[in-house]
C-alpha cells in the first residue's frame, strides 16, 4: 500500500511514493509504532539474529544475514536512537557472520550477544565480555559422557559463556530433544547453569540472563521512550514481555514476530505484528527507514 498522490502537472516529475508500514493488529502496537514513527530519536529497535535477520539453517555457521538485511539495518540505525542486535550468539560470532567491519556507517548499532553478557559497539568499534562462569568449563567436559549415546546428528556449539546442544541433523529432532532434556537440565543445574529450550536446540547457559533482562538494562540506560522488538522463537518470549511491562509505565513498545512453520504459537500470538521470516523483517525496516527520511 502506497500514499496516494495527485497527477504533477505535465513535464514535472511524479513524487516518489513511500510504502506505509504495515497496521499492528493491537492498539498498543499501533500506538508504540506511532511513537517511534514520531519520536525516532528516542526509539530503540531490538531485533534477534538467527531466524529474524538470518534465515534458519542447519548449521550455525553458514547463518549469514537474509539479503538486504545489513544495509536495512545500516540505514535504520542512522535514523533512530539505538538499535540493538540481541542474541543469544556470540559477539565475535555476529561479528564474522554479518561481515560488519565492510559497513562504514552502522550508526548507533550496537550487539549484544549472549543476552547481553557481550556488547559490541559500531560507534567505537569495541568489545565487552566478562569471563565465563566456572560451570561452563566443567559442564564442557561433562557434556562429552552426557551426550555418548546421542542419536547421530547431535552437536555441541560451544559459545565461551554457554554450550548449545543442536539436533536439528538428526533422525528425529524433536523426539531428540524431547529425550536429551530431562539429564541435561540437571546436568546444567549441578554445575550453577540453567537449560533453555530453543528451536531444536538445547542452551546451557548462565541462570538469569535473557533478553528481557538485556532489552530492560538497554531502555533504562538509553532513556528510550519507545521500542520496537522482533524475533521467533521462545527465546524471544522474555522480550516480549519486557514490552508488556514497558507499556505500563509509559513507554510505547511494538512486538514483531518473524514467522516460519517452526515459530511456536505462544511467540506468534503475543505479536502485534507477523511478517514473512527475515525477508519481511528487510522489507519492514526499508519501509521504516523510508518513513523516516527527512
Amino acid at each position: 500500500m502506497t500514499e496516494s498522490s495527485t497527477s504533477p502537472p505535465t513535464g514535472r516529475a511524479a513524487p516518489a511514493t513511500v510504502e506505509s508500514p504495515p497496521t499492528p493488529r493491537t492498539p498498543a502496537g499501533g500506538a508504540g509504532l506511532a511513537a517511534l514513527l514520531t519520536a525516532p530519536e528516542n526509539a530503540l529497535v531490538a531485533l534477534d539474529y538467527d531466524g529474524t535477520l538470518s534465515p534458519i539453517v542447519s548449521r550455525p555457521g553458514d547463518a549469514v544475514p537474509a539479503p538486504g538485511a545489513m544495509a536495512a539495518l545500516s540505514r535504520i540505525a542512522r535514523r533512530v536512537g539505538t538499535v540493538a542486535i540481541i542474541t543469544g550468539r556470540p559477539v565475535d560470532a555476529v561479528l564474522q557472520l554479518t561481515e560488519a567491519a565492510r559497513f562504514a556507517d552502522l550508526g548507533r548499532l550496537l550487539v549484544l550477544g549472549q543476552y547481553g553478557l557481550q556488547r559490541w559497539d559500531a560507534e567505537t568499534g569495541q568489545t565487552t565480555s566478562p569471563e565465563p562462569l566456572p560451570g561452563v568449563g566443567t559442564l564442557r567436559s561433562a557434556l562429552t559422557e552426557a551426550l555418548q549415546d546421542a542419536p547421530a546428528g547431535t552437536s555441541v556449539e560451544d559459545k565461551q559463556h554457554a554450550l548449545v546442544v543442536h539436533v536439528r541433523r538428526t533422525a528425529d529432532p524433536d523426539a531428540t530433544l524431547a529425550a536429551l532434556t530431562p539429564a541435561l537440565s540437571r546436568l546444567a543445574q549441578d554445575h550453577g547453569l540453567e537449560a533453555a529450550p530453543g528451536k531444536r536446540v538445547l542452551e546451557l547457559r548462565p541462570p538469569g540472563h535473557d533478553k528481557g533482562r538485556a532489552l530492560r538494562a538497554l531502555i533504562a540506560e538509553r532513556g528510550a521512550r519507545s521500542v520496537l522488538v522482533a524475533g521467533d522463537d521462545l527465546g524471544d518470549l522474555p522480550a516480549f514481555e519486557a514490552v508488556d511491562e514497558l507499556r505500563a509505565s509509559g513507554v510505547g513498545g511494538v512486538t514483531v514476530c518473524s514467522d516460519s512453520p517452526e515459530v511456536p504459537d505462544a511467540l506468534r500470538l503475543r505479536a502485534d505484528l507477523v511478517v514473512d521470516g527475515p525477508a519481511g523483517m528487510v522489507t519492514l525496516l526499508e519501509v521504516l527507514a523510508d518513513r523516516l527520511m527527512p
